[in-house]
């Protein structure tokens, strides 16, 4: 007998929701539910229409159905799938609009319903595509723990079942993709082969139907190391996608963006501004030069230039990239993308010597922020902080400190005293106020920050060594003891060394300090030691540079 599910009539508008659906549940925006920055469109993907995530970029061709056994003889959905469909589609709407308990009532309901047949020994597809959605409709809600057991649960099941049940695939599908989300990425791989071996088998090794399944695998493999591995995947969806839709077809997007996005990560930026351009040249011929999509792709392409060393070509099409997301609405002006988009901009035109431009930027950050959350939001404290340390490289001190003062204010006004986050504009203040010569609140700042962080983050910790760091520089001005200094030096040196190993630059640095005190106290012997590693180290770095 079929199983039936705890639906309100209109429930789930597809089970066929392809693989990668949770994280379309997770934010109506699709921007939002994926790494990707341009835009997407929904597409039929077999008979499980996708409707969020990576699959939105790659839709079937016409007429693509599943096995026929998850048809009727008419060709219409059976009425477990129908329901399946219903029941996703609402658990969405209610978690979209805020209705967190009703969806967990009713995903409750229908995890006890199952729970039942389970317990008396039914577990076949229907089941397994049941505890499959319930399982999606807690990834969306947010409880990952319960996600966990009701994968154990389904691993089980679709253990027992041979390859050739319908809805099979995509169960597994789902399962690779909510793996992945949960970093548990042995299995994630596993349910993926297992995936790409049946529609193999089905469709054959050519079928386009194999897209989703294969990005999972790409995305899996780049987030545990395996780099290469990883790009040979993206590169056969590449090469399925234009087979099947042509070398322009705009659904080339997500496995391009993909492969351009691991290419850097590689330190191979050269080879990653081909598929970035193709994007563009894509959305360009599409959608014509004004459309937003156009200017998220020149986002990407900006990112390679960037990584290049061609820093103009890369403050260019940010700054067309900006100027056609907001001629074209695309997207709201305080929209994460839109602010990441601004401050990657402000911290190059920095870096080229171009900090008023930069500064202008960062503080249309701050007012688009102010203007949407209010002066007293927790989030303009970034931009605040970041404007301050555009103020100190002018030597405008005395801004800087104003806008370090004012962040200090927000955050009093929404966090714990001792809460770490304040410790971060709190020590950048310490450094501005030493910058004006006023030491002694300069260095109680900086004591405070030391103890948030050490609380916060261990007492070997690198935020800590930074502090300690600006606590050294501010008390050898006001001549405090040098023993405790030089000890406070040789905590941050043992945290450098542990964090970033014993030959690296940051160890130089802090070397050259300590044997400067050790010479400072006449310790002659231990001086000596430290100067034969120190001379070392710079003959490593000398080396290094020369060649």
């Amino acid at each position: 007998m079929a199983a039936s599910l705890l639906l309100p009539s209109h429930f789930l508008n597809t089970y066929r929701i392809s693989k990668l659906c949770l994280h379309h549940m997770q934010s109506a925006n699709p921007h939002k539910g994926i790494t990707v920055l341009f835009p997407v469109r929904a597409l039929a993907s077999r008979s499980f229409a996708s409707v969020g995530s990576v699959e939105n970029h790659v839709s079937a061709p016409n007429k693509t159905h599943r096995s026929e056994g998850s048809k009727t003889s008419d060709g219409t959905k059976n009425d477990f799938e129908r329901e399946l469909q219903e029941l996703f589609d609402e658990v969405k709407m209610l978690v979209m609009n805020g209705n967190k308990e009703d969806a967990v009532d009713l995903l409750r309901a229908n995890y006890e319903a199952v729970k039942e047949r389970m317990d008396v020994g039914v577990r076949g597809i229907e089941e397994a595509a049941t505890v499959d959605i319930i399982a999606l409709g807690y990834m969306a809600i947010g409880d990952f723990k319960f996600v966990e057991s009701l994968l154990d649960m389904l691993n089980e099941i679709v253990g027992s079942l041979k390859d050739d049940e319908p809805l099979l695939d995509s169960v597994l599908v789902h399962m690779g993709s909510m793996y992945s989300t949960l970093g548990r990425f042995e299995k994630s791989m596993l349910v993926y082969r297992r995936a790409i071996d049946i529609m193999e088998n089905i469709y054959g090794k050519n079928s386009v139907f194999l897209i989703t399944p294969i990005l999972g695998m790409a995305k899996v493999l780049s987030s545990i190391g395996r780099t290469t591995k990883a790009v040979e995947f993206y590169h056969r969806a590449i090469t399925l996608l234009e087979s099947s839709r042509g070398a322009e077809s705009e659904d080339l997007a997500i496995p391009l963006f993909g492969l351009g996005s691991l290419l850097l990560k590689q330190g191979k930026p050269v080879e990653a501004e081909t598929p970035f351009l193709r994007i563009l040249n894509i959305y360009t011929k599409l959608y014509g030069e004004d459309d937003g999509r156009v200017g998220m792709a020149m986002s990407s392409l900006a990112h390679a230039k960037c990584a290049m060393g061609k820093a103009n070509e890369a403050i260019d099409l940010y700054k067309k990239a900006l100027k056609v997301i907001k001629d074209s609405n695309y997207m709201a002006s305080d929209d994460s993308i839109v602010e990441k988009m601004r401050i990657d901009l402000a911290e190059l035109l920095h870096a080229v010597g171009r900090g008023k431009e930069g500064r202008e930027l960062l503080e249309e950050c701050l007012l688009v922020t102010e203007k949407h959350k209010g002066k007293e939001d927790p989030s303009s404290v970034t931009h605040l902080i970041n404007l301050a340390t555009s103020h100190s490289r002018s030597k405008n001190y005395v801004e800087a400190e104003r806008l370090l003062r004012t962040s200090l204010q927000v955050l009093a006004k929404t966090v714990a005293p001792d809460d770490q986050s304040i410790s971060f504009p709190m020590l950048h203040l310490a450094v501005t106020l030493y910058q004006l010569k006023q030491d002694e609140e300069a260095e109680q700042l900086a004591l405070q920050a030391l103890h948030i962080r050490e609380k916060a983050f261990g007492k070997d910790s690198l935020p800590v060594a930074e502090a300690l760091d600006c606590l050294v520089s501010i008390q050898t001005r006001l001549t405090r003891d040098d023993e405790a200094l030089l000890e406070q030096l040789k905590r941050v040196l043992s945290i450098q060394e542990k964090e970033f190993g014993p030959e690296s630059k940051e160890v130089l640095t802090t070397l050259k300090k300590v044997v400067l005190y050790l010479d400072k106290l006449g310790r002659k012997n231990d001086k000596l030691l430290l100067q034969k590693r120190l001379s070392a180290l710079r003959s490593k770095f000398k080396q290094q540079i020369q060649q």
